[in-house]
């Protein structure tokens, strides 16, 4: 029943986003790992006090590429229904500069069925955009006396909030979430140029884990995006775990790009994974690849499960 909704969840989700036209938010090869900076209702999911660091840096040799570096942390409460979490992202595209800081609130539900869980989850947060116009080369055609050429948008305060819903047990896991709800504007005030500087994002992102045998897991994970003013993008992964300390796998952003994940788990706390995708549109002449480097270390160890995490 459960991978039932599951499948009808994510073709609902690509019918709708056939009405889309930007990719804005960060995109994620290790997005198994990074949930939380998408979906609040991810913080607490650990059972431990955590946290990861992810550095991105896509398409390599072109100047001015996207670079992105992301931290979170989250813990569970006295409460052990309520998690906490905290997350720092540091977003560079050309002369556009975002760094936003957001507190993550969740609330666990356990289900009838043994040991599944419910979270519901809330984001908040604060994000300083920074774009230095005047920087930008321009066309020979332009003049450099059109205002709009004279502008640095310089530390733009951007408030949000957002929700999420993430159930869950040890073997299988479905996130659905819109981190950020207001699409924030830049407008001049001494001119008519405006920026959209954040747009809304919707996540639909799930997987589950297959023992092939005793000391091999198989596990098929999806990750959907759909914004305002961008096509849908869809991201398939599939990882195989050996001794539930390496795991090694491929993932597929449809119409995009390929790459290949490796990740290894020390004494079930040190998480190190590395990732590099090649994209298959005319960038592919031009770039190097996308690099994206993962660590994670819980200061705990959950025992509520009988394998080290899946995700």
């Amino acid at each position: 029943m459960i991978k039932t909704k599951i499948v009808l969840g994510l073709f609902i989700l690509l019918a709708f986003a056939q009405q889309t036209i930007a990719q804005q938010d960060p995109t994620y090869t290790q997005y198994n790992f990074n949930t939380q900076t998408i979906n609040p209702a991810y913080a607490g999911s650990w059972e431990s006090l955590g946290f990861m660091v992810l550095g991105r840096n896509q398409w390599v040799g072109i100047k001015g590429a996207p670079e992105t570096i992301t931290f979170s942390i989250q813990s569970p409460t006295r409460n052990e229904n309520v998690g906490l979490g905290f997350n720092i992202i540091s977003d560079k595209l050309g002369r556009e500069s975002k760094f936003g800081i957001s507190g993550d609130y969740s609330y666990r539900l356990q289900l009838k069925r043994g040991r599944t869980y419910l979270r519901l989850g809330l984001k908040a947060g604060m994000t300083n955009y920074t774009n230095n116009l005047s920087q930008y080369a321009q066309y020979a055609s332009s003049s450099s006396d059109d205002p709009i050429n004279q502008i640095d948008i310089d530390g733009k305060y951007l408030l949000n909030f957002g929700f999420g819903a993430f159930l869950y047990s040890e073997r299988f896991y479905l996130g659905l979430s819109v981190p950020k709800l207001l699409e924030n504007k830049y407008i001049s005030d001494y001119t008519n140029y405006s920026s959209i500087a954040e747009i809304r994002h919707f996540y639909l992102q799930g997987g589950y884990a297959w023992d092939l045998s005793e000391d091999i897991k198989f596990k098929p994970t999806f990750l959907a995006r759909v914004t305002s003013g961008s096509p849908a993008s869809f991201d398939l992964t599939a990882n195989f775990i050996f001794k539930d300390k390496v795991s090694l796998g491929a993932m597929h952003r449809f119409g995009d790009s390929f790459g290949f994940i490796g990740q290894w788990l020390f004494d079930k706390k040190l998480r190190i994974g590395y990732s590099i995708d090649f994209t298959i549109s005319e960038l592919q002449h031009y770039s190097g690849g996308t690099h994206e480097v993962m660590v994670s270390y819980e200061l705990g160890y959950r025992t509520r499960w009988t394998s080290p995490r899946m995700f």
